[in-house]
């Protein structure tokens, strides 16, 4: 039927019902709409052909017109397809303009599985090309032909579409007759996903070779030159260059229309060459690296030479490895390229088992130190029979630059088993605070001594600076939840427009001077969005520096609320994480008789915690109640409080991403308190 809005739409009666009708005529058409055609003005339906695809108009002249209807044209084209009818539906998708890609999405398993009555039924080298040609990826019965009327027939797809439907097709053809089907052979290989051109120039070459004396078969030279009509020349020039069959690049330069000064000293100095360096040569030029280096690595030791320079250029160590036993001199030569290599990357442990695996423990010993690993440093240093005086020098220079990195316990075994000099492990235990591994080395060592010159003194340093640390921790703590409470409220009263009934001499003077700071950093808040999109194009240590100065401390800043919490979270998570260091510190002060001491420190620490713990819910349920809260509405509110509390959000004042509602969780499995003290 015909529409007043000039169109003319064709629906199936079988699957609609009274009241989708309805709704369809006056909803408008969708996108890759079958059943909706635009027409002339004015265009009246006189017929439908019937088993046919044609619709008869009279247009407003009187004359008449046949059109072939999308929706009756795809219902036909199914129907043909479903009766396996492929050649009245070929002819007709071909003349009417209908991708070819739905012989196969209509009904993949179908298709497959009647491969060779479409072969024979089409039984046209061009149009199978044609089919082979057009053949992608997409399923048209989803994108350009949904069928809107009934559910897809089309099967779940597994693997490549292009690749299945050609080797299909290869296959069924090369059963019925390969001399016939040549042509459309080579277009299946080459419309492949990943083209086999090599294949489709090897059976050209087959049939120069061995012409077929079938009448229905193709020469070599038509075969070639359907071969260049699909695919670049300089392209399969190179693919028949990458066979090593001369014969075959011969015949592709000829039919190419390429200069033979362009390739045939090329091909004359290739011929000179040893088989393995020919081969090598030819895949260099192609940029097969890989296949080079294993041909050239058949050319024996001397190019191996020119083998490390390739491996080294392009980087293909662990390929040039798997060449070459691993006692071979070849392999440690490499071995020893892509130690270098590694460790030019600072990839100083990867580089030193790299050196050791080959034997060279030398180049092994200075990676492992580079790196750090001491364990594999003194293996080496084994290997290579250092004397006691050079291994205790070594020892001392591992020792020094762990106690750098605050590997404490780590440097004390170097100087305990290596260096010899128990009294400096014990001083680099006492350093990290290792206190009871350096009282076991003061027992093992017979050295009570150290107890009271050394021992007895840290552990007190130690007891002096936890309590002054938390002592500041906690000062910190309560000035900025103080400073939190503050600026809270001074956003509170300045949402609710309580500054504007206050003047500047009245007792709230003071705050009004602090809210017009944080309004007027309200009000420069676009300010910051602004900035942002330049600070966006620089680099990430400028962006990190700008979100710092945003999530600024400083009194009046437009984010101070939310530096607070951050400052708050990371006081809460620093004094937590103390915990397991003093209860380390409370043993050894109880085990000394520092009884009084030890419970000076687990008291203020857990008052410290307590404190912590109890304010918890009001800075974060605040912060959660502040993002959470809607704007002030109502007979109540003033015109000011309106604007304030819907300019804030937008200003960019506080913004509340989801690790700024979330508050610190104590660490409460761990039993840190001693019984004995409390």
């Amino acid at each position: 039927f015909t529409t007043h809005s000039h169109t003319c739409r064709c629906l199936s009666l079988k699957d609609t019902s009274l009241k989708a009708l309805a709704n369809l005529v006056s909803s408008d058409s969708q996108p890759n709409d079958e059943t909706v055609r635009r027409v002339e003005r004015g265009s009246r339906i006189v017929t439908v052909v019937p088993q046919d695809s044609k619709l008869i108009l009279q247009m407003p002249r009187g004359n008449l017109e046949t059109i072939h209807h999308r929706a009756l044209l795809l219902a036909q084209v199914r129907k043909w397809l479903d009766r396996l009818m492929f050649k009245e539906a070929f002819d007709c998708m071909r003349k009417l303009r209908i991708n070819l890609n739905l012989i196969y999405d209509h009904n993949p398993k179908v298709f497959l599985e009647n491969v060779e009555i479409f072969l024979k039924q089409i039984d046209s080298i061009n149009y199978i090309n044609l089919f082979l040609s057009e053949l992608k990826e997409e399923d048209v019965t989803k994108t350009m032909y949904p069928c809107l009327t009934s559910s897809s027939t089309a099967a779940p797809q597994t693997g490549n579409k292009v690749d299945i439907v050609c080797d299909t097709l290869r296959i069924t053809m090369e059963k019925i007759n390969p001399h016939k089907y040549s042509l459309s052979i080579l277009t299946s290989h080459v419309r492949k996903s990943t083209p086999e051109l090599e294949v489709a120039l090897q059976k050209v070459h087959e049939l120069r070779a061995n012409p077929p004396t079938d009448p229905e078969a193709v020469s070599a030279e038509k075969a070639l030159k359907y071969l260049l009509f699909l695919v670049d020349v300089n392209e399969l020039y190179d693919h028949a260059v990458g066979t090593y069959d001369f014969d075959l690049v011969m015949m592709v330069a000829e039919k190419s229309q390429k200069d033979p000064k362009e390739y045939l000293p090329f091909l004359n100095e290739l011929k000179k060459m040893e088989i393995n360096y020919q081969r090598f040569t030819i895949d260099k030029y192609l940029k097969r690296y890989k296949k080079a280096l294993g041909h050239l690595s058949k050319c024996g030791p001397q190019h191996f030479s020119e083998l490390l320079n390739l491996v080294k250029d392009q980087k293909i160590y662990k390929e040039a490895l798997k060449l070459f036993p691993v006692n071979s001199q070849e392999y440690k030569g490499i071995s020893i390229v892509y130690g270098e290599h590694l460790s030019q990357k600072q990839l100083y442990e990867q580089a030193g088992l790299i050196f050791a695996r080959c034997g060279e423990s030398e180049k092994a010993l200075e990676a492992f130190l580079l790196s750090h690993s001491w364990q594999q440093a003194f293996c080496m240093a084994a290997q290579l029979q250092y004397t006691e005086d050079k291994l205790g020098t070594m020892a001392r220079t591992i020792a020094g630059k762990l106690t750098e990195l605050r590997r404490h316990s780590e440097a004390a075994v170097i100087l305990e088993q290596y260096a010899k000099d128990s009294e400096e492990a014990i001083a680099s235990l006492l350093e990290g605070a290792a206190w009871e591994e350096s009282l076991r080395l003061v027992h093992k060592y017979n050295r009570h001594d150290i107890l009271e010159t050394n021992v007895k003194p840290s552990i007190l340093e130690a007891h002096r600076n936890h309590l002054a640390f938390l002592d500041s921790q906690r000062s910190l703590f309560l000035c900025h939840k103080k400073r939190l409470e503050v600026v809270r409220e001074i956003k509170e009263k300045t949402c609710q427009g309580f500054l504007d009934e206050e003047l500047p001499g009245e007792p709230d003077s003071d705050l009004y001077s602090e809210a017009s700071s944080v309004w007027s950093a309200s009000a420069t808040g676009s300010k910051y969005s602004h900035s942002n999109s330049r600070i966006s194009a620089r680099s990430s240590k400028n962006r990190r520096k700008a979100e710092r100065k945003r999530h600024s401390l400083k009194e009046g800043s437009p984010l101070e609320d939310v530096a607070l919490v951050e400052a708050l979270a990371e006081i809460i998570r620093t004094v937590d994480e103390l915990t397991g260091e003093v209860h380390r510190l409370l043993k050894v002060l109880v085990l000394f008789g520092f009884d009084t001491l030890a419970s000076e420190l687990q008291q203020v620490l857990d008052d410290t915690l307590q404190l912590m713990e109890k304010s918890i819910p009001d800075i974060w349920h605040s912060a959660l109640k502040q993002t959470t809260s809607s704007p002030v509405l109502g007979p109540n509110s003033t015109a000011n409080s309106i604007t304030a509390s819907f300019q804030l959000p937008r200003s960019g004042v506080t913004p509340h991403p989801d690790e700024f509602l979330m508050p610190p969780k104590l660490n409460k499995n761990v039993t840190w308190k001693l019984s004995v003290v409390q």
